[in-house]
């Protein structure tokens, strides 16, 4: 059996841009381009980057909630993007998702223990009412809440309670795999740390594999095994969390690292200004795609497109600055003179 539960290569999702009373398709956004990346049994891969980065795209084409446009998704070895309707069916019991918003995800027609049951009942995972009610109380006093909670509506909950709802939910079908798409995003902050510590007890209890989803680095630096960057569809950088958070090596998450607050105003941190604003990914800059925006930028930037390279057995980095960064067959001199920016 393979170390990796999930394998992603080379995965794609454009969206097509219409115009016109016949609809022509006049263009691409590139949500998510051409990506790669593996996540092992039991570990946690945070993927982080700027609001419409295509983190939350990237997740959604993993389960195929939405249809990817080109690329390789493997769950187990087996080729997930062209199972049929049957298999995929099958397959939801081990992929599952918490959504961002609790607020939303939650259908407000429906008692706790209503949607749970459906769930329990729809994949035959327990036979008798009497079962899947047990189920339902369990569900719930795993995630820390009351088992009466079953006979409430989403609406009579906080928004913590409701996010702990949504884990009991992907709980339901006993996943292998969840999704998390920034579920704390929504919650307070003082909330954030119980659901998080929720999240690392419930992988250690069921051995589950997360890929966790967030904007907020420090955040992700307390549940993540490996952190991967992402910036206009594409990992920049992908590397142990503590080597991440340590030696970050692409611009741009040395921009996002000296932005996140310190609680200690002694220790200061030099702050990295980026100039100018997210390029629109359905008008991608030539080369690198950093380049408009980067302090480090040189004259190759604008013209060579970087790979991800690694520096070394655990660093990747996509960065025109480090040799192993550069195609094959180009050329860079890294002593020419700064030109960008």
């Amino acid at each position: 059996m393979s170390e990796n539960l999930i394998e992603v290569s080379h995965l794609k999702k454009f969206f097509p841009i219409k115009q016109g009373l016949l609809s022509k398709t006049v263009g691409h956004v590139k949500a998510v381009n051409d990506v790669s990346f593996t996540i092992k049994r039991g570990e946690t891969l945070g993927l982080v980057g700027e609001s419409g980065c295509g983190k939350t795209t990237a997740g959604r084409s993993i389960l195929r909630l939405i249809e990817p446009t080109e690329g390789s998704v493997k769950f187990e070895g087996k080729e997930v993007t062209t199972m049929n309707t049957g298999d995929m069916r099958r397959l939801r019991r081990e992929m599952q998702i918490i959504f961002q918003d609790p607020y939303s995800s939650l259908n407000p027609r429906i008692t706790v223990g209503g949607m749970l049951s459906e769930i329990i009942k729809f994949h035959g995972l327990r036979k008798s009412d009497a079962a899947v009610r047990e189920r339902v109380e369990e569900l719930l006093e795993i995630v820390g809440l009351r088992a009466e909670y079953a006979r409430r509506y989403p609406h009579e909950f906080s928004g913590g309670q409701r996010q702990r709802i949504g884990i009991a939910r992907a709980l339901s079908v006993e996943p292998k795999f969840i999704v998390c798409d920034e579920p704390v995003s929504a919650l307070d902050v003082s909330i954030q740390s119980q659901v998080i510590n929720l999240l690392k007890d419930l992988q250690n209890q069921f051995g589950l594999t997360y890929l966790f989803i967030a904007h907020d680095l420090s955040v992700v630096e307390h549940i993540s095994d490996r952190v991967a960057v992402m910036y206009l569809g594409e990992i920049v950088e992908l590397a142990e969390a503590d080597e991440l958070y340590r030696n970050p090596k692409h611009p741009y998450t040395q921009a996002l690292l000296s932005a996140v607050p310190q609680p200690d105003p002694r220790r200061k941190l030099d702050r990295v200004i980026l100039s100018g604003d997210v390029p629109s990914p359905a008008n991608l800059p030539t080369g690198c795609y950093f380049h408009p925006r980067c302090p480090q930028a040189f004259a190759p930037c604008p013209n060579i497109h970087p790979v991800l390279g690694d520096a070394n057995t655990s660093h990747f980095t996509r960065c025109l600055l480090y040799p192993e960064s550069v195609p094959a067959g180009e050329r860079v001199d890294t002593n020419q003179t700064r030109a960008m920016a």
